[in-house]
């Protein structure tokens, strides 16, 4: 894996990092990650608010670059992923206890999120962007009314694509016609998707979105224009009186297709329904970070 970007490479961080890791693949993948996190972590490193900086084990920088190496290599368990670290790049014992690792991944959330919120914004300047919502089920269906996990905050939803009911949580998206992961909303499963699409197409306005049957409103669309000058399409139903033409119809069906590559590619290889964590402030770390990866493969400035 490369980065496309000038890198200096007496950088002391870079020859730690060489010498750590014995894998030449790992190293470059980490070192990549290290490199760009290490170039955005200045501009808010005063928003931080953490003690003792100057004491640490190892640098934030170096333990985000950690945490998306692991979610580009799809583990979902950070115990798996903990003992695959020490055991196969960190073998000289130069890395934190798990439970110290888990605890600095959970301080630096703001920072992933701010980073992923960042590169977001290149995707203002695509073409168009879409919106849809996919499920993260947190349980097999035969458990979902007795289980605890994230009990008060995640619910049972049905999930129409599929015609079957789960609890869990619902992960409304919107990405731009190449692929770039741009707001995001993660609610209960329960909720619907015109719901939460004021606040997933206002996170970093796009002036051109499509969605799908499930969006359909034309309150949604006027109020998304008159207060934001966001135009919103949606395909039409069947009953309409005032129906676009065949042919707009299947020009927006074949272009809301790069939303269903991207959720299978999370799906498939970032393994984004398998978070396993047991609190909001685990799986947000998990959820941004797997988000931030796909758009550092997406825009290119990591190649696998």
């Amino acid at each position: 894996m490369k980065v496309r970007s000038n890198i200096r490479k007496e950088n002391p961080y870079a020859r730690a990092l060489s010498f750590y890791y014995r894998s030449s693949k790992d190293s470059k993948t980490i070192c990549s990650h290290f490199f760009f996190v290490s170039a955005q972590l200045p501009s808010i490193q005063m928003y931080l608010q953490r003690r003792n900086r100057n004491l640490v084990k190892q640098e934030d920088a170096v333990i985000i670059a950690i945490h998306l190496l692991g979610k580009l290599l799809g583990f979902s368990s950070e115990r798996e992923w903990h003992r695959f670290v020490t055991g196969n790049l960190f073998t000289d014992g130069h890395f934190l206890e798990r439970s110290r690792y888990n605890r600095r991944c959970r301080a630096l959330r703001f920072a992933i999120k701010w980073i992923r919120h960042e590169l977001a914004k290149r995707g203002q300047h695509h073409a168009y962007a879409v919106v849809d919502s996919m499920p993260i089920e947190l349980c097999h269906a035969a458990r979902m009314y007795r289980v605890k996990r994230f009990q008060g905050i995640a619910d049972i939803g049905l999930c129409a694509s599929k015609k079957q009911w789960y609890y869990g949580f619902k992960l409304h998206l919107q990405v731009t016609d190449q692929g770039l992961p741009m707001g995001y909303v993660v609610t209960e499963a329960s909720c619907h998707d015109r719901t939460a699409a004021e606040t997933v197409m206002t996170q970093i306005p796009h002036p051109f979105n499509l969605g799908d049957k499930g969006f359909i409103s034309s309150e949604l669309q006027k109020k998304l224009y008159e207060a934001y000058q966001i135009a919103f399409w949606t395909p039409s139903r069947k009953n309409q009186k005032h129906r676009p033409s065949e042919s707009w119809e299947k020009w927006l069906k074949q272009k809301r297709k790069v939303i269903e590559t991207v959720f299978s590619v999370l799906v498939d290889q970032y393994r984004i329904t398998e978070i396993r964590a047991n609190s909001i402030s685990g799986f947000e770390v998990a959820l941004d970070g797997i988000l931030l990866v796909y758009s550092l493969v997406t825009l290119g400035l990591v190649e696998c």
